[in-house]
């Protein structure tokens, strides 16, 4: 147990912070362990509560892919995947936004209501939130070969964001939990990377933070070990030298897409970690790698 002087000295730490952010708009994406596990998940839940308590303006974007798996296994659709990424048919399409909306978006939205918050659930069509096209997707073959055209199918990628509907809900009770589908011109239906649609909402509501949540504990060097700050131009270099490498790198270039058009800081955090997000906002120390321009 913390001692009753450790528990106050906490939350002095923490004034400082929330009078910083105090209004200041917070794009977190919600997936990974954090997602499957009871008390992470409530965690979670509590921890977005007391941001919009304090005054911070908290939007959840969130991923689903297990979720879609394992339904598509249970209708016997066989999944197709190129570096990653879910080859999205019509019949797929149909199962990744019944999970995707109806589903986990709904689980989430009730998870925060049921702990004191008020939460309500939207989808990138709602409010012409997300507008978005068809993939163009070339899969690099070989140094001395032509790129090869790929076709995802229903995967789509960010053309336009709108943010009205966010900006209306900024100055209300209610935090809004975004599930990543898109919208085409011809009101189509597109599966759109949740990292993608966290980073580019940030950049359009133009966002004090962004927030990822994964299951590791952030970018590690060589050696293992963590580092808390990357700045933008170093991101080359540890690149070619192997540092970041896989599954890192798009989240990475997410990141500094969303700084390009003008979110402060983002940063890539460990979700499986107990109040995660509160030890990266309100804390001294952090967690995880923060990522600055």
């Amino acid at each position: 147990m913390i001692a009753t002087a450790d528990r106050a000295k906490v939350l002095i730490e923490a004034l400082p912070y929330i009078r910083r952010f105090k209004g200041a708009t917070i794009v977190m994406k919600y997936g990974g362990h954090a997602m499957v596990d009871d008390e992470l998940k409530r965690n979670f839940a509590l921890d977005i509560i007391l941001m919009k308590y304090v005054g911070l303006n908290p939007v959840v974007v969130h991923g689903g892919g297990p979720q879609i798996g394992d339904f598509l296994k249970r209708l016997s659709i066989e999944s197709e995947f190129v570096d990653g990424m879910r080859v999205t048919d019509k019949q797929t399409m149909d199962v990744v936004e019944m999970v995707l909306v109806g589903m986990v978006n709904k689980q989430i939205v009730t998870l925060i209501n049921g702990n004191g918050g008020s939460a309500v659930g939207l989808s990138g069509k709602d409010g012409q939130l997300i507008t978005a096209e068809k993939m163009k997707y070339l899969k690099r073959k070989g140094d001395d070969q032509p790129p090869e055209i790929i076709d995802m199918g229903m995967v789509g990628q960010i053309t336009h964001v709108d943010t009205r509907i966010l900006e209306g809900l900024a100055d209300s009770e209610f935090i809004p939990v975004i599930a990543p589908v898109g919208a085409g011109t011809e009101g189509e239906t597109y599966n759109i990377n949740a990292d993608l649609v966290a980073g580019r909402i940030a950049a359009a509501l133009e966002a004090r933070k962004l927030m990822l949540l994964t299951d590791t504990e952030g970018v590690l060097d060589k050696d293992g070990g963590l580092i808390s700050t990357i700045k933008g131009g170093e991101v080359d270099a540890l690149i070619t030298d192997g540092t970041i490498q896989g599954g890192m790198i798009p989240k990475i270039n997410c990141c500094l897409d969303a700084l390009a058009g003008g979110v402060r800081k983002a940063h890539i955090i460990d979700g499986r970690k107990e109040h995660a997000i509160l030890l990266e906002i309100l804390t001294t120390a952090g967690v995880g790698t923060e990522i600055i321009p």
